[in-house]
């Protein structure tokens, strides 16, 4: 067996063994054709009335350690509970074509960053895996910066549905990505995708 099999067996349980936690997260969808261009505009304003000046990029392995910094110092500043992400995982995601991070800088620094990736049947599902801002870069819009840099993206790969999740004890996310437009959903039994962080 090669070692990239290997690794995907190994990471598939560890994603069944996260799945399986999933009671302690509230499924969240917002359809594409619920996004009006009025909502969406009214959205980059709010964007434009913060004045940050906010770089977007996508990540490469240069930016590993920033992410792995920013993961880290994201996650202390919320009540969810810390699952460290391996470097290992991420150089394996940043090779996936259907895996995107975002980072954000501000003033010449990294200060949030979203883990995305397309899934479904026919890549009709764009899942913000995981959204997450260092504490200072906290109630300054670079959430709303990063949730448009995420549309866009999926805008651009045409899917029709977007995807996340919220810790259930996170209510300032809650209501961040319901000001966003994402209602609660159950899955059904029919169809499952896989939250991979």
């Amino acid at each position: 067996m090669s070692k990239k099999k290997k690794f995907l067996l190994k990471f598939r349980k560890f994603l069944n063994k996260f799945i399986k936690m999933g009671d302690e997260y509230i499924q969240m969808r917002l359809p594409v054709e619920k996004i009006s261009k009025p909502f969406e505009e009214n959205i980059r304003n709010k964007i434009k009335q913060t004045g940050v000046n906010a770089e977007i990029r996508k990540a490469t392995k240069e930016d590993i350690d920033s992410i792995l910094f920013m993961y880290d110092r994201a996650w202390h500043s919320t009540t969810m509970p810390f699952q460290p992400i391996p470097r290992s995982r991420l150089l394996i995601l940043l090779k996936d074509p259907n895996y995107e991070i975002l980072i954000v800088k501000i003033d010449s620094v990294d200060s949030a960053f979203a883990i995305i990736y397309i899934t479904g049947e026919e890549k009709e599902i764009g899942v913000i895996g995981v959204l997450g801002v260092v504490p200072e870069g906290q109630r300054k819009g670079l959430g709303t910066i990063l949730g448009v840099a995420c549309w866009d993206y999926f805008k651009e790969k045409k899917v029709k549905e977007l995807r996340c999740r919220v810790y259930l004890d996170n209510k300032a996310s809650y209501i961040f990505m319901r000001r966003l437009g994402f209602e609660e959903f159950r899955e059904t039994d029919t169809y499952k995708y896989i939250y991979t962080i």
